[in-house]
This record gives C-alpha cells, sequence and structure tokens, in this order.
C-alpha cells in the first residue's frame, strides 16, 4: 500500500498543476490565436523593438562616441552589465559599433581598417565637376587644322587655275603678234607632227601648263626652227612663293637648224657675262673651240653687260656688223644669248664609266634665248615687245648663209677641228683597247664552253687542237714582226 502511495503523490501534483497552465496559456491566446500563429510570431517582439528604434532614430539624431572616453569604455566594458528594457536602450548607431569593434584591435597589425570610415563621409563631399578638353568640345577651334588644310588645297586650285590661264593668255598673245611675220618667212607654221603629212596648222602646241612649243620650216637653207615658251610655274604655288624670295622671269627659246651647205666652220657666241661663263662650262663646243676668256664687246659699241666669245677673230667681224649690232644695243635687257655652232652637240656628255669611244654628232644650229621683260610680273604688252628680236633672227638666218672665211680662216678651223678629234681620240684610245681587250676574252671564253659541252671525245680532242694550231701560228706572226722591226731599226 505504501508503495501506492508513493506513486499517487506526484500524479496528484500533476493534475493540481494542469490546470493551473491552462489558464495561464487561455490568458495569453484570449485573441483567439492558436498556438501555430504564436510559433510564426517568434520575432514579432524584435521587429517592434526595431520599429520603435527606427522612429526614435527619425527624431533624433544617432549618438556619436567621443575618441578621447573609447579607452575608458574598454577597460570598463568586461565589468559593465547590460540591461535591455524594451529593446531599445542596448542598441546603439550601427557606425559607432564597427567604430568600437575596430578599436579592440591593433591598428599597426590590422592595416586600412581606419579608411573605411573614409567612404561614408566621402558621400557628403561636393561634387566636383571637370571642364572639358578644347579638342574634345564640339566647336569651331576643334577643326582648326581641317580648316587650314582646306583653305591650303583651296589656295592652290585657285592658283593653279589661274597661272594657267595667264599664262595661255601670254602664249596666245605672243603667237598673233608674230604669226603674220612668221607665215611670211615659212611656208608650215605650226605642225604638230600628228600627221604623216607635213599641216600648218597656225597654233601653238601646249607641252604643259608652262611650255607652248612652235615648228616652222619650208624656208631657203634652214631645215626648221623651233620656237619654246618656257613660262614660269604660275600654276604652281610652291613655287610662286619661290620666286618671292628669288624672282625670275620667262624665256623664249628658238632654235634653227641649217643645211649642212649653208653654214661655213665656225662657232660664235654673245650674251650677258653670267650666261657666257656658264655656257662656255655646258656646251660641248663652246669648251673645246672657244677656249679663251670671253671679251667685252666695247669694240663693236656693245653695252658693257655683254660679252663675246668666237673661235677666231674674222668670225667675230663678219657676224657683228651695224645692223646686226643695233638689233643687239637696242634690245640688249632682253637678250640672254646668242649661239652659232657648226660643231653644235648639245651639252656635255656625263658618263659613269668614262669618255664615249666616238664623237657625237653635231649640228649646224643657231641658238637664240630671249627674257621677257617684267621679272615675273609679264604683261601681253611685253609680249609685243619680243617681235624686233624676231626680226633679228630672221636676219640672222641670211646673215650666217652669206659668211664665208677666207682661206687662212678655213684652214685654222680645220686644224682645230683635227685637235678636236686627236685630243679626242688620244682620251678615248685607252679605252678601245680595254674594250677589244675584253672582247678577245670573251670570245676565248665562248670557244672553250663549246670545246667542253662537246659530247663526243674524238670531236673534242680535234677541236682542242685546232685551237692551239691557232694560237701557235699568232705567236709566228707576232715573232715574225718583232724580227722585221729589229731588222729596219739596224
Amino acid at each position: 500500500m505504501r508503495c501506492v502511495y508513493i506513486l499517487l503523490i506526484p500524479s496528484l501534483l500533476l493534475l493540481l498543476a494542469f490546470p493551473v497552465s491552462r489558464g495561464r496559456y487561455n490568458d495569453d491566446f484570449d485573441d483567439g490565436e492558436d498556438l501555430a500563429d504564436f510559433d510564426d510570431n517568434d520575432f514579432a517582439e524584435f521587429e517592434d523593438m526595431n520599429d520603435d528604434q527606427a522612429a526614435e532614430a527619425e527624431t533624433a539624431p544617432p549618438p556619436r562616441v567621443n575618441p578621447s572616453t573609447q579607452p575608458e569604455e574598454d577597460e570598463d566594458e568586461d565589468e559593465a552589465t547590460v540591461e535591455l528594457e524594451d529593446g531599445q536602450d542596448g542598441f546603439e548607431d550601427s557606425e559607432t559599433q564597427d567604430q568600437d569593434m575596430y578599436s579592440k584591435y591593433d591598428q599597426e597589425e590590422f592595416e586600412g581598417i581606419g579608411d573605411m570610415e573614409k567612404p561614408g563621409h566621402s558621400m557628403k563631399d561636393p561634387l566636383i565637376i571637370h571642364t572639358v578638353p578644347a579638342h574634345l568640345q564640339n566647336s569651331w577651334e576643334s577643326y582648326y587644322m581641317e580648316i587650314l588644310m582646306v583653305t591650303g588645297l583651296l589656295a592652290y586650285i585657285m592658283n593653279y587655275i589661274i597661272g594657267k590661264n595667264k599664262n595661255s593668255r601670254l602664249a596666245q598673245t605672243w603667237f598673233n603678234s608674230h604669226r603674220e611675220l612668221l607665215e611670211s618667212n615659212f611656208a608650215l607654221v605650226g605642225d604638230d607632227g600628228t600627221s604623216k603629212e607635213a599641216v600648218s596648222t597656225g597654233k601653238l602646241n601646249q607641252e604643259n601648263e608652262h611650255i607652248y612649243n612652235l615648228w616652222c620650216s619650208g624656208r631657203v637653207c634652214c631645215e626648221g626652227m623651233l620656237i619654246q615658251l618656257k613660262f614660269l610655274k604660275r600654276q604652281d604655288l610652291l613655287n610662286v612663293l619661290a620666286r618671292m624670295m628669288r624672282p625670275t622671269c620667262d624665256q623664249v627659246q628658238i632654235k634653227v637648224t641649217l643645211n649642212d651647205e649653208d653654214m661655213d666652220t665656225f662657232v660664235f657666241a654673245v650674251g650677258t657675262k653670267k650666261a657666257m661663263a656658264r655656257l662656255q662650262k655646258e656646251m660641248q663646243d663652246l669648251s673645246e673651240f672657244c677656249g679663251e676668256k670671253p671679251k667685252s664687246g666695247a669694240k663693236f659699241g656693245l653695252p658693257d653687260s655683254l660679252t663675246i666669245l668666237s673661235e677666231m677673230g674674222e668670225v667675230t667681224d663678219g657676224v657683228m656688223d651695224n645692223k646686226m649690232v643695233h638689233y643687239i644695243t637696242n634690245h640688249a635687257d632682253k637678250i640672254e644669248s646668242i649661239h652659232f655652232s657648226d660643231q653644235f652637240s648639245g651639252p656635255k656628255v656625263m658618263q659613269e664609266e668614262g669618255q664615249p669611244l666616238k664623237l657625237p654628232e653635231t649640228k649646224k644650229t643657231l641658238l637664240f634665248t630671249f627674257n621677257v621683260p617684267g621679272m615675273g610680273n609679264t604683261s601681253p604688252k611685253d609680249m609685243d615687245s619680243l617681235l624686233p628680236l624676231m626680226n633679228m633672227v630672221i636676219y640672222s638666218i641670211d646673215k650666217v648663209k652669206k659668211l664665208r672665211l677666207n682661206r687662212e680662216g678655213k684652214l685654222k678651223a680645220d686644224r682645230n677641228r683635227a685637235r678636236v678629234e686627236e685630243n679626242f681620240l688620244k682620251q678615248t684610245h685607252a679605252q678601245r683597247q680595254e674594250a677589244a681587250q675584253t672582247r678577245r676574252e670573251e670570245k676565248k671564253r665562248a670557244e672553250k664552253e663549246r670545246i667542253m659541252n662537246e659530247e663526243d671525245p674524238e670531236r673534242q680532242r680535234r677541236l682542242e687542237e685546232a685551237a692551239q694550231r691557232r694560237e701557235q701560228k699568232k705567236i709566228e706572226k707576232k715573232q715574225m714582226k718583232m724580227k722585221q722591226i729589229k731588222v729596219k731599226a739596224m
């Protein structure tokens, strides 16, 4: 029985305790909420605390921790007891908590922790607006290089058109003023060479924007006359700018080719001092037949600016008659050079491998070079002023045809030409010997190659023997010649 009482006592205590707990739970769920709802709202208490904290944060600023008091708080942190009331007093600002947490660590061990607070404060700094560079802005200043290039291109195109048209007008003006004189002295004026038969076109032939040609033929004692108008490169802007520093003038060059029987053997030239010195160095005939320095033309009444180069004094006296002196004196400012030669071959031939092995071909030629007045600022009136010089050209053709040297002058001219030819042969003798030796060696080499390429051994042997016999005969001939020379010497 005693054991039964001992078991009943705990059961009675449980029964007494059950109603009390039931009543307590009924008080908690008096709104009709079940136990499942209570389990779902386990964190409702914390949510209320967060709502109250957010409302308090809007009304009052978050507390700041003074750095001077931070060490004291760190010392009392272990002894202090934290009590939470309504979930508000124990929650401080997150920024303050981060600062307290980082202050526990050694600043030297954890580098960069103090810099983590800077981004939060940098958001409050004012915005800095930088100015856009000039080359990135959409303004006219950004395209100054393109503007300069387009302006330069337009200036070049306009100068090209203006310069080309001016040269064309000057050439046409010259032709209009000289056309009547040319047609009265030549049967053909203006042949362009495109047709098989010679046809007079009656117009200039344009070689390029600053050079115009005119071919005339069909006259006594004259194969033909080539007139070349060499204007300045007015269509080239760079050339125009260069002429501002060094002015030059337009030129008219006339080349008359005579028949072989219509000119005697002499070389003569007259012109400015600078032109004569240059031609004597560059032209083959003047350098060989007029070796003396240019002489003054004061004897014939020429201006001091003109000098004379002549093969012999008889030629100078024959060419410089009164009419010729009149033409040259009245138009000395327009005359660059006048060159008469029966040995004209052009400028000296400069070859890298040495002197030419034969004399250049020569032509009996009259050359005239006239300067157009104006020094680049040429007008149509300046082109018309060249008409008297064309009359001088026609007169010179007739004058040269009539000029004949006397017997002594003819012999002297022939000796001069023989001397020039002999000097030329002496200069080229070594080169001719070297060329002959080279040809002999090439011939021997070709013969040896032909023998080596022979497939038949017997035929190859016969060819070698024949070559040796030929060499032996050449040696014997040389020995015979040497013996004959010795006998004659004795």
